[in-house]
């Protein structure tokens, strides 16, 4: 929307217009009219000049005031979640999750409405994200947050993981903050829906992509009633076993694929076989934070959410049978007959395109592009497939 500036000067000219008319409306009464009222005409125009230039003054200062007033609000942005201004949020803490990613807090500003509603409007939808910017450079990234917990029900804070990207501008920015620092953020945009009808979705994450699995879950499981109980599969590779420390494989239905990873047959750069074992949940190494994120969502939808961790250093890779494994175990059981199931892919660019094909952008829009890679290869005719 325009600034209202403009205004008086719309009126400004059609004052001159006014004036104008009444000149030449004044000239013919003067040229028509008796001696007496040409008397009265050199007082009479005065008078108007100083009424037109009062009210002149006067739409000015009101156009001028609304000018300023409407800076100041635009300057001063919105003080809750909205996708159309950015919001500034407080740094609250940021936790190491690994060597190269961590756990951001957020919190929005004291004074304002509650943004407990919009949350939950997003969560009830499907997979959402939110713009973070960063000022310098005036470019943005959106980051996706991770659920709500037991201890942060009811909170209006939001939390990331975000891995330090050493290409990245915003996610180097953002790892250089203080605590208390400003963050201005913008949204929620929805990214996927996930229908009511969903009842088993398999998530195959890259990285970072286990936060939009987590919020796949989320939303899923909390439809959870007597009569029905959705399920979730998550797959997720991960480079390094820092990365999803802690994390167990508790079914052999879908044993790791020991072969070259996703990053390799792209990037052509095999990794040798490690002797690296997967760690043991319960063991003297402490689990990372997303592993008890997982945790936490299995503790809470027993024998609704099964994990696979895949990691590029122990050879472990994410293949065409660990997906098909997948998908026949959720078609052998009741819940895969008759209902929509989904196949959720999110990661790197370079993972995406491998599993399911690459995105495209068309017209200043990123769009889903055609189904391709291994989820392709298999030939699915019950299952949808999403790129996050």
């Amino acid at each position: 929307m325009k600034p209202r500036i403009r205004s008086p000067g719309f009126l400004l000219q059609d004052a001159h217009s006014t004036r104008s008319i009444v000149g030449s409306q004044r000239r013919h009464a003067t040229s028509c009219s008796s001696s007496s009222s040409s008397a009265q005409s050199p007082t009479a125009s005065p008078v108007s000049r100083r009424w037109l230039r009062l009210t002149f003054i006067t739409i000015t200062a009101a156009g001028v005031g609304a000018y300023i007033k409407w800076t100041q609000d635009a300057k001063a942005g919105s003080t809750t979640l909205n996708p159309v201004r950015f919001t500034s949020y407080e740094l609250v803490s940021r936790e190491p999750v690994s060597s190269t990613g961590s756990l951001f807090t957020i919190k929005p500003p004291k004074s304002g409405g509650s943004n407990l509603g919009i949350y939950e409007e997003a969560w009830n939808t499907g997979i959402w994200s939110v713009m973070f910017k960063q000022p310098q450079l005036q470019i943005g990234r959106d980051y996706t947050p991770l659920p709500p917990t037991s201890d942060t029900e009811g909170d209006e804070c939001l939390r990331f993981f975000i891995r330090k990207d050493p290409f990245g501008e915003v996610s180097r920015y953002l790892h250089s903050l203080k605590i208390g620092s400003r963050i201005e953020v913008r949204g929620p945009r929805v990214e996927c829906e996930i229908p009511s009808e969903t009842d088993t979705v398999i998530f195959v994450a890259g990285g970072t992509g286990i936060v939009p699995a987590l919020q796949a879950g989320h939303i899923l499981l909390r439809r959870t009633t007597q009569l029905n109980k959705p399920k979730i599969h998550i797959l997720w590779a991960n480079r390094q076993r820092q990365d999803c420390l802690g994390g167990r494989n508790e079914s052999t239905d879908t044993a790791p694929e020991v072969r070259l990873s996703w990053f390799s047959r792209v990037f052509g750069s095999p990794k040798p076989a490690s002797s690296h074992a997967p760690t043991e949940v319960g063991g003297s190494v402490a689990s990372s934070l997303i592993v008890r994120e997982i945790e936490a969502l299995k503790a809470q939808y027993p024998e609704q959410v099964t994990v696979q961790y895949f990691v590029d250093e122990e050879s472990s890779f994410i293949g065409k049978k660990s997906i098909l494994d997948c998908t026949r175990t959720a078609m052998s059981s009741s819940h895969g007959k008759g209902n929509r199931n989904l196949i959720l892919v999110s990661g790197p660019e370079g993972f995406i395109s491998y599993m399911a094909g690459p995105k495209l952008w068309a017209q200043g829009m990123e769009l889903q592009g055609p189904l391709q890679g291994i989820i392709k290869e298999l030939e699915f005719h019950d299952w949808a497939v999403w790129k996050l």
